[in-house]
């Protein structure tokens, strides 16, 4: 016992779409049955755009799932170890300082 069928429902709003599209390009003494063979096969072709739609958004979908699962995975390893931040500090107002510390004193004992 199958639950599914192989064969897959058309909806009516494809066949009617479809149907529209085929008479719309009816040529002058096509039959009937033509333009319903001519119907048929764009049904066929809308069928098939909307599975490669539908695929395309699943892989899409697992795409996104997978950066964001990287993302998340990276983010719980950067709170478990915080990024050492060295910073280079220059020796230049240690220097400065003590300089002027020298012309005070310089000038302190010498002209007074």
């Amino acid at each position: 016992m199958a639950k599914y069928s192989k064969k897959e429902k058309v909806s009516e709003e494809i066949k009617s779409e479809a149907l529209k599209i085929a008479s719309s390009n009816q040529k002058p003494g096509q039959t009937k049955e033509q333009t319903k063979l001519v119907a048929q096969g764009i049904q066929k072709g809308i069928q098939q755009y909307k599975k490669q739609q539908k695929a395309k958004a699943r892989e899409l979908d697992k795409r996104i799932k997978k950066v964001s699962d990287l993302a998340s995975a990276q983010e719980s390893t950067d709170e478990v170890a915080p990024p050492v931040m060295q910073s280079k500090q220059s020796c230049l107002p240690w220097v400065l300082l003590v300089l002027s510390w020298i012309c005070f004193g310089v000038y302190f004992f010498l002209w007074k």
